[in-house]
């Protein structure tokens, strides 16, 4: 499978299901009988110490991170949005969002550490909130916007287990330890960390000369005395109508209003009158482009362009 990698980051993926599904089978796999035969391997006297009745090594987990990667087109992309995420999350993102973040309720009897801080780095920059211990950040390596939660004290967080009770065996919320056989859910909790996280950041409104371009499209404005109606870029009609403007003849050779019919109407006229509907609708959206400065037309002649504005956007 194709990629490519920077750093300890892979910023391009041939095929990120194949991929996904990898990282999946990385975390269920049974790491203590994995790393019991590399103990057989590299300790040639661990079944004397077994003869002996010392117990088998316990296999724990120091500091794990769970990082969900967000793949961007290429790095301008990114750079355009990224400010716009790091103002927020050092400004809107207070005490109950991070312990919201990391799976826990603010309450009074709480006697942790709780920060955020930034950080400038050559590779970019980076927030980072910290909660007793244990952390969530974002950064932006490449063109990847990482969040990554960070575990140095798992008891923070709990894991179901099955313990003897008087009542008998029962299955339980307990605090999680260090063990291997927790790895599992350390990738649960710092999965929906990350989510969590990546929902909170979706609600960021960007900022930036395209953002507000965009904005004025959606103004409704007057010209020379005129009303200019406003666009809605999200819906289909605008959408098919600027892809229609951005076809390669049209950057090229211009277009007249009988070319942008022969697009947005790809069924031929069944009558007279319904050609002059359509040819007086399409006159409409060129007087609506004109007015936003999107197309010029060319003089002494019926023939349009895109206008510097399109093109230097």
């Amino acid at each position: 499978m194709a990629y490519t990698r920077y750093d300890n980051k892979l910023t391009e993926i041939a095929d990120l299901q194949v991929a996904q599904d990898l990282c999946a089978q990385f975390v269920q796999r049974k790491w203590p009988r994995v790393l019991k035969a590399f103990a057989k391997r590299v300790n040639p006297l661990l079944p004397c110490f077994r003869r002996a009745g010392l117990r088998d090594y316990y296999w724990v987990i120091h500091q794990a991170e769970y990082a969900t990667d967000v793949f961007f087109n290429n790095r301008t992309h990114l750079s355009a949005l990224y400010p716009a995420l790091v103002a927020a999350a050092m400004m809107l993102f207070g005490a109950e969002d991070v312990m919201r973040f990391l799976g826990r309720k603010l309450h009074g009897n709480f006697k942790g550490e709780l920060r955020s801080d930034l950080k400038y780095r050559p590779q970019g920059c980076r927030v980072k909130h910290y909660l007793a211990r244990n952390s969530i950040k974002m950064y932006d390596p490449a063109n990847i916007l990482r969040i990554e939660t960070t575990f140095n004290n798992p008891r923070e967080f709990r894991v179901l287990r099955a313990i003897d009770t008087p009542q008998g065996r029962q299955r339980r919320w307990l605090p999680m330890g260090k063990g291997v056989a927790n790895f599992w859910r350390y990738a649960q909790v710092g999965q929906q960390a990350n989510a969590r996280y990546l929902e909170a950041l979706a609600h960021v409104q960007p900022v930036g000369k395209s953002i507000a371009q965009l904005d004025d499209l959606c103004q409704s404005k007057t010209t020379h005395g005129q009303r200019v109606a406003r666009f809605n870029p999200v819906s289909a009609a605008d959408g098919q109508l600027f892809a229609t403007l951005l076809r390669g003849e049209f950057c090229l050779n211009g277009f007249r209003n009988k070319d942008l019919v022969a697009h947005l109407y790809p069924r031929p006229a069944r009558t007279q009158t319904e050609r002059q509907h359509r040819s007086a609708h399409v006159t409409r959206l060129l007087g609506k482009l004109r007015g936003h400065g999107l197309i010029t037309k060319v003089k002494q002649s019926r023939l349009y362009r895109l206008s510097e504005k399109v093109c230097n956007a």
